[in-house]
């Protein structure tokens, strides 16, 4: 699919500002919506600490129909109780209220440091003078705007025929996602059928931001929603599908480059799996490695952190160390391979392929076709000391 750096979709409003939740000036405020009726596909975390932002935002996109969402950044409304709970049901519908939308249209989503109330009478003063921006567009501001600790904004734009797709997301840490991750929010002025829409949605985030993993935590408010509102008429659906899988691929490496503290992209390929499953599994097992992580940081050609990480899927019993090949970029490092290498000269390529930015690790298990591919990062002082300041 073309991208398209210049043009966003039709319909949609941005709109950001600053309302103190952090009181660095910075924007912490977005309002995304169409000003027509839209479709929304979205998926959420499951943890068991989900915040009411994510409670309230499941329910209002159970029968697909929902016009945009408000996202507050740098305060994430977990573990509130009663009162966090209310807070999010005023904020929504102030933001209804500005926007002249149902309450029920209108998703919520909220990030940042975990157990704060919301500072309601900063919001409230913003929401009392504010009315529904004139202009479209302005997901670049979105995407500055809902960023906690990322480095800079991630956007990705693309067209499908006629209709335009943007996807912006914030992310570099807490992120192990279990059915979403991280906020994630894409437009486009497509139209497609709900129930395909759901179908294709679902998909691409299995193959994308079900994906990445930064340090196996996973967050209390993960969102992902597409927003669809039909005003540049049908599209191709495998177009389409094919346009949003590199839009949310493009965003996945960008989250995954942008790790906190991270310093390396890591690309875990898994083919000759049983199942996809299993592939993933394996996967996950070797870029949530602390070990396999650090040794990508620092450049240590140590390819046995690989073969310990699959070797811990000990439930998996169809895996044989004896059929397994593990590959950095090219060069195989296991099994021997009896033509003569030395170790030496393994261990020095296997540098070369570690000291660039982006670190390609392939492994075979040598059973079926079952196939995955997962992204993550490398593990740095960085991270340790960027968590350690966190809430201070």
């Amino acid at each position: 699919m073309a991208e398209s750096e210049h043009h966003e979709p039709q319909g949609f409003v941005v709109h950001t500002a600053p309302i103190g939740l952090l009181d660095d000036g910075r924007d912490d405020l977005t309002l995304l919506w169409s000003r027509v009726p839209a479709t929304v596909s979205a998926v959420f975390t499951r943890s068991r600490f989900a915040g009411p932002s994510v409670v309230l935002s499941r329910a209002a996109a159970a029968d697909h129909q929902a016009r945009g969402v408000v996202v507050l950044a740098r305060n994430a409304n977990v573990a509130t109780g009663p009162e966090g709970e209310s807070n999010a049901l005023e904020v929504r519908s102030l933001a209804a209220q500005a926007l002249s939308v149902p309450e029920d249209e209108l998703l919520i989503a909220s990030t940042g440091v975990i157990g704060r109330q919301y500072p309601m009478p900063r919001i409230r003063d913003h929401f009392k003078t504010l009315s529904a921006p004139g202009g479209e567009g302005g997901f670049e501001a979105a995407a500055r705007a809902i960023m906690t600790t990322d480095t800079h904004a991630k956007i990705v734009h693309r067209t499908v025929g006629d209709a335009r797709l943007v996807g912006i997301a914030k992310g570099v840490g807490m992120i192990e996602p279990d059915m979403a991750t991280l906020l994630t929010f894409f437009a486009t002025d497509a139209r497609l059928d709900a129930q395909e829409q759901e179908r294709i949605f679902r998909r691409v985030m299995d193959r994308t931001f079900n994906a990445v993993s930064i340090d196996t935590d996973t967050s209390t408010s993960d969102t992902a929603a597409l927003f669809a509102n039909g005003l540049a008429g049908d599209v191709d659906p495998r177009d389409f599908e094919e346009a949003l899988y590199e839009v949310s691929l493009a965003l996945v490496k960008q989250i995954a480059c942008d790790g906190e503290g991270a310093s390396k992209l890591i690309e875990v390929r898994v083919t000759g799996a049983r199942d996809d499953a299993q592939a993933k599994r394996v996967g996950k097992a070797v870029v949530n490695s602390p070990l396999v992580k650090t040794a990508v940081h620092g450049g240590d050609p140590n390819w046995g952190r690989v073969a310990m990480a699959v070797g811990k899927c000990s439930d998996d019993l169809d895996i044989d160390q004896n059929e397994v090949v593990i590959r950095f970029g090219e060069v195989a490092v296991y099994p021997p391979d009896g033509g003569g290498a030395t170790d030496d000269a393994v261990r020095a390529a296997v540098a070369e392929v570690m000291s660039a930015d982006e670190v390609v690790i392939g492994i075979d298990l040598g059973i079926e076709d079952g196939s995955f591919t997962v992204y993550g990062c490398d593990l740095s002082e960085g991270y340790v000391r960027l968590n350690a300041d966190y809430s201070t």
